[in-house]
């Protein structure tokens, strides 16, 4: 799936990529973490601010055209790249899901439904966003593009078909998406070298997981979570439960007792 279009009529472009697993085979390979990022732009101003990375390629003298993958620079490079998708007109939302505190983590062995549950959050919280900040001088109905990362044997078909389901069933399952910003019909996949965009989404949700997932030495690097807090979304001051989903609710017991997590309730809470 794919094309080169925006949807016709949007007002925002959400870029969406993740990072970390779905497995739940700890201490044998799979994160403990899985984050799910989304970032905002305006359609009017979308070409302009993603070509920030162009400018971080040029500074770190990296070849043109050849997608920046945020795990492959080293930490000195990331510091100058973050500091640059930080100063850019965009907004962040970010999904931080615990696997280890998910009850009956059975229930997400099925095919994509971590995958599918963190995008229904992520999607509500985008929502909300665009719903508030569209303005007379916007152009477009307020509707979003959403633009994912191309997940390799993942059918995009399968995830319109949710969102279907979510949109026809808001009121039984509760679903909080604003349904006029988010429509199925304007769900794309491309590769990240086909859309810049997506390389600043891979960039904020390594981001984050690297402040969250412990490396095999047991140490996490919260820095680049810090630097990103004046773009992220939040409401009345308030980050968590906005720009940045904890999920389960049950995860606060662990925020509040894991000293690798404090970056969290200082700067975020």
């Amino acid at each position: 799936m794919g094309g080169n279009q925006i949807g016709t009529g949007a007002t925002f472009v959400v870029y969406i990529d993740e990072s970390g697993d779905e497995g739940f085979l700890f201490g044998k390979g799979s994160s403990d973490w899985f984050v799910l990022s989304a970032v905002i732009t305006r359609v009017a101003r979308d070409l302009e601010v993603v070509k920030l990375v162009d400018n971080v390629r040029k500074k770190l003298g990296k070849p043109e055209r050849k997608p920046l993958y945020f795990r492959d620079l080293k930490h000195e490079q990331r510091i100058p790249y973050v500091d640059e998708i930080a100063r850019a007109d965009l907004r962040t939302v970010s999904v931080l899901a615990h696997k280890p505190s998910l009850n009956e983590p059975e229930k997400f062995g099925e095919r994509y439904r971590l995958y599918f549950y963190a995008t229904r959050y992520l999607l509500e919280r985008v929502s909300w966003y665009c719903r508030d900040r569209k303005t007379v001088h916007d152009t477009g109905d307020g509707s979003a593009s959403i633009v994912f990362s191309n997940r390799s044997g993942m059918s995009y078909d399968e995830l319109k078909n949710y969102l279907n389901l979510l949109m026809n069933q808001t009121d039984i399952l509760g679903v909080r998406i604003e349904w006029s910003v988010i429509k199925p019909d304007q769900v794309v996949a491309y590769s990240m070298g086909k859309r810049m965009g997506l390389q600043i989404a891979d960039a904020v949700a390594s981001s984050f997981f690297y402040a969250v997932q412990k490396s095999q030495h047991g140490f996490t690097e919260d820095r680049y979570a810090r630097m990103l807090k004046p773009i992220v979304f939040n409401r009345y001051g308030r980050y968590l439960g906005y720009g940045l989903k904890l999920w389960p609710r049950d995860i606060d017991i662990t925020l509040k007792n894991d000293p690798s997590l404090q970056w969290m309730v200082s700067e975020y809470q």
